[in-house]
């Protein structure tokens, strides 16, 4: 029995995904900056290719205004180079004209043939400090308009933030049919929940302890149930998965054995994201841990200490961590977003240790969103006008 009604109850696989560290944020230990490890499109890429060949169903391209690679253009760039993984392109709401955004979206999601999910972000722009009302807002009507692009022939959006009337859809149908893109979404503040309640399917958590996540996930639920609707949820964390439970945590003391505190800090300060009420969670995690850094068994808060954001990892043996994570699928987990330190060693180390022995899944094809065949749509086999 899950914690609160999901969409895929039914469904016996997860979706396993990987993470590409297109923001420079990647390391052999944590704090100590490593060349070879930068965020460029070589390396970057190569971390895509190595998630696909191990089985990884999807992978999440993130977003924030660090050196690295753009995110829809990296997107872009993957889909020649791919053929079975999905992207999770974060998209951040208003930084794109929204009926151009669904235009980029839907070419995006045409050279992938279905392969694309999104995730939706509402955060401030370089240089813009904005209200919180005012960003979820901007946001709920970014969501509101793509989906009247991927499901009416027109675009009629009168809000706060944006006006348009009868504009025509024709030019932004995405490949992926019955709604399009799925949408997934992370965010701690009343206004956030309420935007993902009624919009999104994915609820996108980072670690916090199980009861924790129960809580979120109840609260979750009240509001997209006041809406009708259920939502599938999903668990962002990092992994670090050895033959052992010593080895895992004896490279876990490693990861961070080079780690200067105060540089550790400027790390989590210069992203985007870090005065989140999603990152003070974190942090309120990291001071409940015990002194070697666990809140729970095999929940290890280390990492937090140079990351804004996914600030924990789970530690152990393989048999181990395939407990942890068929507990979050009885929870009623069904995404689970992994990375590690380096990213391409530990893809290397999950996906052969622990991935063979999970059922996995796509959830746009679980929910029937990719059609058989190339759709009749502009970018498609549809007729040309």
């Amino acid at each position: 029995m899950t914690i609160v009604p999901v969409t895929s109850a039914d469904l016996d696989a997860a979706e396993v995904s990987w993470f590409a560290a297109l923001c420079s944020d990647d390391y052999r230990y944590l704090g100590v900056p490593d060349g070879a490890l930068r965020s460029s499109w070589e390396h970057c890429s190569q971390i895509v290719t190595t998630a696909e060949r191990l089985g990884f169903r999807n992978i999440l391209c993130p977003s924030s205004y660090q050196v690295g690679q753009d995110t829809l253009s990296f997107v872009a760039a993957c889909a020649p180079i791919t053929s079975r993984m999905n992207l999770l392109a974060a998209v951040r709401c208003g930084e794109m004209q929204p009926i151009m955004l669904a235009r980029t979206i839907a070419t995006l999601d045409h050279m992938l043939k279905g392969r694309l999910v999104l995730n939706i972000i509402s955060s401030d722009f370089p240089g813009e400090v904005a209200d919180s009302r005012f960003r979820y807002q901007r946001s709920r009507e970014v969501v509101q308009i793509l989906r009247q692009a991927w499901t009416r022939d027109t675009i009629d959006h009168d809000g706060e933030v944006y006006q348009f009337k009868g504009v025509p859809t024709e030019p932004a149908r995405p490949y992926q049919q019955n709604g399009g893109p799925l949408m997934y979404f992370g965010g701690y503040s009343p206004d956030a929940l309420e935007l993902c309640a009624e919009h999104c399917d994915v609820y996108l958590m980072w670690p916090e302890t199980k009861e924790q996540l129960a809580e979120r996930m109840r609260a979750v639920h009240a509001r997209a149930a006041a809406h009708g609707r259920t939502l599938d949820y999903g668990l962002r964390v990092h992994m670090i998965v050895r033959d052992t439970e010593a080895e895992a945590r004896e490279y876990a003391e490693s990861l961070v054995s080079k780690l200067n505190d105060e540089y550790g800090k400027l790390i989590r300060e210069r992203a985007h994201d870090a005065k989140s009420l999603g990152v003070a969670h974190q942090a309120r995690v990291r001071e409940l841990a015990d002194q070697f850094g666990y809140v729970e068994p095999h929940l290890w808060t280390g990492i937090g200490r140079a990351r804004s954001g996914c600030g924990a990892a789970l530690v152990g043996s393989t048999d181990q961590v395939l407990s942890q994570i068929e507990a979050y699928q009885k929870m009623g987990i069904r995404a689970f977003i992994f990375s590690g330190y380096p990213h391409l060693d530990e893809a290397e180390q999950f996906g052969t240790k622990v991935l063979p022995q999970l059922k996995t899944v796509s959830l746009p094809h679980a929910y029937g969103r990719v059609p058989a065949e190339t759709p009749a749509t502009p970018l498609g086999t549809g007729v040309r006008r």
